[in-house]
């Protein structure tokens, strides 16, 4: 762990793995830290935990501790917190350790899956840039020398040709902007929140925000019911998980629904919080009890759902890219090569 560097998945899975394991066995949390500081091969680790160590020792709470660390994510420390506040910190690690786990094996899965058709677009797009820049121009002149012009789709691309040769420093500003506007999308908090809201416009991006935001409500509701806390409590506690504003609003429309003394699971399906099955599945809870249990298993299933849309889509991504940048570098060189053989066959 590097200090004040934000953790990766897996790091952040094999700490709350190291913590669960502790808790479970009796230790308390402040001697877990001591344990790991113990334990540690590298430095800046060392320090970071020591830092922690040192906060709660001040505090008596672990989650000041890892917030003070700056290096965990938002929603691990919610987590914790929550954890914390319904005695269940050990459940809490075991199951951020499981998350964070598949987080990982969910970036890894999309980065390798994206590997390739990132290659081919590059190459693909390298090559259009020769034929429109290098190649086309050699055409022309053979037209020239032909008593020819070209003349439609194929005088089009020569004339981008000679613009992108004409501006090509302007070209790569233009570039250098887009990469950053990924970067700041991407890695940056305001950003995130910026592409959410954008996401928001197209039914499978929020789709799978609906679906995660319900994931992580479920997985708190869970934890929340129980340590016997109220329905009430639970959505109050459980809710500061989701970020999704839209979300947001579907529970504070399912508090007042309780409020007004409507059950937990009607209150459920009527602020389509859970819909389909999941929504069946929490009735059915309700009237059986055992409203913990299924919240645990809808949280799973939601996330099972999730990753199975990510990778079907981007496994279809790769060969779409693939006919789509095929189709276009045919249609350049058909547009130069139909004309010429014509001119030829002529002669």
């Amino acid at each position: 762990m590097a200090n004040k560097t934000p953790l990766s998945n897996l790091e952040t899975a094999a700490f709350c793995n190291q913590m669960a394991m502790i808790l479970k066995s009796g230790i308390s949390s402040l001697e877990g830290l001591g344990i790991l500081e113990e334990d540690s091969q590298n430095e800046s680790e060392r320090t970071l935990l020591a830092l922690m160590k040192e906060k709660m020792e001040e505090t008596g709470f672990f989650y000041e501790a890892v917030s003070e660390a700056a290096v965990f994510p938002d929603y691990m420390l919610h987590m914790v917190k929550l954890g914390e506040e319904t005695g269940t910190l050990d459940e809490v690690m075991e199951s951020l350790s499981t998350h964070y786990t598949r987080e990982d094996n969910l970036a890894q899965t999309i980065k390798s899956a994206l590997t390739y058709p990132l290659i081919m677009i590059l190459m693909m797009l390298a090559v259009i840039l020769i034929l429109i820049t290098k190649v086309m121009p050699i055409f022309n002149q053979v037209f020239s020398q032909l008593g020819q012009e070209m003349s439609g789709f194929s005088k089009g691309i020569l004339k981008a040709g000679e613009g992108l040769s004409r501006y090509a420093s302007v070209f790569i500003i233009i570039a250098a902007v887009f990469v950053v506007l990924v970067f700041y999308l991407t890695r940056t908090k305001g950003g995130k929140t910026l592409l959410l809201k954008a996401g928001y416009h197209f039914s499978f991006a929020r789709n799978i925000y609906e679906k995660t935001a319900a994931c992580r409500f479920a997985d708190g509701m869970a934890l929340t019911l129980r340590s016997g806390m109220s329905p009430e409590q639970g959505i109050h506690l459980a809710g500061n998980l989701v970020e999704n504003e839209h979300f947001q609003k579907k529970l504070a429309e399912c508090q007042l629904k309780l409020d007004e003394g409507m059950d937990l699971s009607d209150a459920f399906r009527e602020t389509h919080i859970f819909t389909g099955v999941y929504a069946r599945m929490a009735s059915i809870a309700g009237k059986a009890g055992v409203m913990d249990e299924v919240m645990s298993q809808i949280a799973a299933e939601y996330e099972d759902d999730v990753d199975t849309q990510i990778t079907g889509l981007i496994a279809g991504l790769e060969p779409t890219l693939v006919i789509i940048l095929s189709v276009i570098v045919g249609a350049i060189l058909f547009s130069v090569m139909l004309p010429l053989l014509g001119i030829m066959a002529g002669l």
